[in-house]
């Protein structure tokens, strides 16, 4: 899916002021999983503008105010023109030395990594870290970690700037997406592993799936400004956990900033002579062109003409008297068990029954309260010994 995100922040200072340096750090990271289709910062009034890396390796943009310019307002407009594609989150390597825990970097990694595996310490924070010892799988070990912190911080949003320490987070039980993430940061290095703070933006497309048991995205696409951790895994490079999901990172996660102390990851810092009196922050995303999905799988345009095409279809069938029935039987697949032979070659099966009891019982409870559910034989095929089953 091809998607413009629009990202607009003013600072309104109420009476003109003087601009120090600024650090602009919103231009996604080499890693970001979706494609980079363009990309444009736009800053009012124009400053001196110089594109960097800084230590961590990430693309920053340097400000520079004349000294005698004086600013009432400043505006950072950034447009994003991402293609974005599902991706498999667990389809990364494991060094054969790594795949089970405790271990120890190899290869000379944990010199080179030595800056994100310092880690404070705080009673809570070693007391959370006990519940759950750095043994056996890695990769289910780092999954179990992400779910706990997850269900263990409630999740608000906190307008006052800095971040909870780990601490305060589990004291209060409830923190902000950049509170979650340092949360795990911390429990990551406690633990031997490297792990670094990530600003960035998570895009959401609307959940257009069809299967109603199964749980729903957002409603409509959104995009917000969000944080989260990620882990140094040998053979797999870095790896995005969202301590406020619970899940790995995906496709909609766009890393900006990827540093050792969240401080260093803030989309902008910079000074002026007196603190801005006005703030304000938009961000939209907007599909760019048409792709089939399951909920509108034509333009607008085609199905105009589709539907235009069977009228015509009709009207001729009316002229010649001629009437159209349908019929035939429904035949169901398994999205749970698609493998299985009841679901491919044979009649019957354990599951089959399973779930036609369900679909029953959902149907009944939709549309036939006050009915009952009828259980009997059904038809019976040559060569068989018995009816089928019928629901």
């Amino acid at each position: 899916m091809r998607v413009l995100l629009r990202h607009q922040t003013k600072y309104q200072y109420g009476s003109p002021v003087a601009l120090g340096p600024h650090i602009v750090r919103l231009r996604p990271a080499a890693h970001t999983r979706a494609t980079v289709e363009s990309y444009n910062l736009r800053l009012e009034p124009e400053p001196g503008v110089r594109w960097q890396q800084d230590p961590w390796g990430n693309r920053i943009a340097r400000l520079s105010f004349l000294k005698e310019q004086r600013i009432e307002q400043l505006e950072i407009d950034v447009d994003l023109a991402l293609d974005i594609r599902p991706v498999n989150p667990f389809d990364f390597f494991v060094d054969d030395r790594c795949e089970n825990l405790p271990f120890a970097y190899p290869d000379g990694l944990a010199e080179e990594l030595a800056p994100f595996l310092a880690s404070p310490r705080g009673n809570l924070l070693d007391a959370f870290v006990k519940e759950q010892p750095a043994e056996g799988n890695f990769i289910d070990w780092l999954v179990a970690l992400n779910m706990r912190v997850a269900q263990r911080v409630q999740y608000l949003i906190r307008m006052d700037p800095g971040l909870q320490t780990s601490e305060e987070t589990l004291t209060k039980n409830s923190g902000s997406c950049r509170d979650s993430a340092q949360l795990l940061v911390d429990v990551l290095r406690a633990n031997g592993l490297a792990a670094r703070f990530v600003s960035g933006y998570l895009i959401q497309l609307a959940d257009e799936g069809n299967i109603p048991d199964l749980a729903k995205g957002v409603s409509s696409d959104v995009a917000d400004v969000h944080a989260w951790a990620e882990v140094y895994v040998p053979g797999g490079g870095w790896i995005g956990l969202d301590g406020t999901s619970g899940l790995l990172c995906g496709e909609g996660h766009i890393p900006l900033a990827c540093t050792v102390n969240p401080e260093l990851a803030a989309p902008v810092t910079g000074t002026a002579e007196q603190e801005a009196r006005g703030f304000e922050h938009h961000m939209e995303v907007i599909r760019l062109g048409h792709e089939p999905r399951p909920r509108k799988p034509y333009t607008d345009e085609q199905w105009d003409q589709l539907t235009a095409t069977g009228a015509s279809v009709d009207e001729a069938l009316r002229a010649q008297g001629i009437d159209l029935t349908t019929g035939g039987e429904p035949t169901f697949t398994s999205r749970l068990h698609p493998k299985l032979p009841e679901w491919n070659t044979e009649a019957l099966g354990e599951t089959k029954w399973q779930q036609g009891l369900v679909m029953a019982k959902e149907l009944h409870k939709r549309f036939g309260v006050g009915g009952l559910v009828q259980y009997r034989m059904g038809k019976q095929y040559p060569g068989e010994s018995l009816p089928r089953w019928a629901l």
